[in-house]
């Protein structure tokens, strides 16, 4: 090929781009790229034509992206669980999943020069988003509340050190689903002095994260005392056992008994349901046991009536 018709064939393919006016011609024109870069490749026509194939590839997502964005919006790009009847029958019109969408939308909203850095290979999209989502837990941490409470309840993004994207929740993986904070960054968070002379915590931990979840607890200016363990019923696998529990741990500082003396089994069976989502009825137990107090949730997804929320997705 001549650096002539290179030049023509480069030329009208961003053209094409430019007049791309619909989800389904940008997605045609980045699965075209996807082909040529893989035909250039097994052609040895050297780096600089697969790394414009790749190039030319991505633009043509993050076109794809914005005009996703104009017809079903994903918040941040990010994947909602449940996405409507109707954004799935024009995903699936156009051939695209909502895992796809949601990556192209993503792309679309990318400063340009982060979007130039994961275009040129400099960085990958994954490292982006962590990057993003770390920046994000960076702004919420210096947004703690000033105020003190006596009930505490907290299920930490633990950091797994296995980095597999797939099996179970003990995985790496769960990266793909939220920021985690590693061991001494969770430590680090000024935790105690969210809590009244005499709190209780209640703390979610995993059976690979127990001994972190007690360096954690100390840090935080708390004593371990109990544990509910919650039986999730369908099981996920892990490297020693099938793993179906989570422990719940309490943990008081200064001298916080419960309120009531109702004693409740300290074993819960409850199906599990999302990826790290924790049944409402341990929020009923913990209120049960200590109804009196203000009371605060760490690292929450949402608001509930009588709570305080702080958390990396609270609005």
């Amino acid at each position: 090929m001549t650096e002539a018709n290179s030049l023509i064939i480069f030329t009208h393919a961003v053209q094409l781009l430019a007049e791309a006016d619909t989800i389904q011609k940008a997605k045609e024109l980045k699965d075209l790229a996807i082909v040529a870069g893989d035909w250039a490749k097994r052609k040895d026509m050297g780096d600089e034509a697969i790394q414009y194939a790749r190039s030319y590839a991505l633009e043509a997502e993050r076109k794809m992206g914005q005009l996703l964005a104009e017809q079903i919006p994903h918040e941040g790009g990010r994947p909602s669980r449940k996405p409507s009847s109707v954004s799935r029958v024009i995903l699936s019109n156009i051939g695209l999943t909502w895992n796809e969408s949601s990556q192209a939308q993503i792309l679309a909203s990318l400063p340009q020069e982060t979007f130039e850095a994961v275009k040129s290979g400099e960085k990958t999209l994954t490292q982006v988003r962590r990057e993003q989502q770390r920046d994000n837990v960076t702004r919420k941490i210096m947004e703690l509340p000033t105020d003190e409470y006596r009930i505490l309840y907290a299920d930490p993004p633990w950091a797994y050190n296995d980095k597999c994207d797939d099996g179970s929740v003990q995985a790496g993986g769960c990266e793909r689903h939220y920021p985690t904070m590693n061991l001494a960054e969770l430590c680090a968070l000024p935790i105690e002095s969210l809590a009244d002379d005499n709190a209780v915590l209640f703390l979610w931990a995993t059976s690979p994260m127990l001994p972190e979840a007690l360096q954690v607890v100390l840090s935080w200016g708390f004593k371990y005392k109990a544990s509910f363990i919650w039986d999730k019923v369908k099981h996920n696998m892990g490297h020693y056992n099938s793993v179906r529990h989570e422990f719940l741990l309490i943990c008081t500082k200064g001298s916080c008994l419960p309120d009531s003396r109702e004693l409740i089994d300290s074993v819960q069976t409850i199906e599990r349901a999302g990826h790290s989502e924790k049944p409402e009825e341990f929020r009923r137990i913990i209120d049960t046991l200590y109804p009196i107090g203000k009371r605060i949730e760490l690292f929450s997804r949402s608001q509930h009536e009588n709570w305080e929320s702080w958390g990396n997705e609270i609005d």
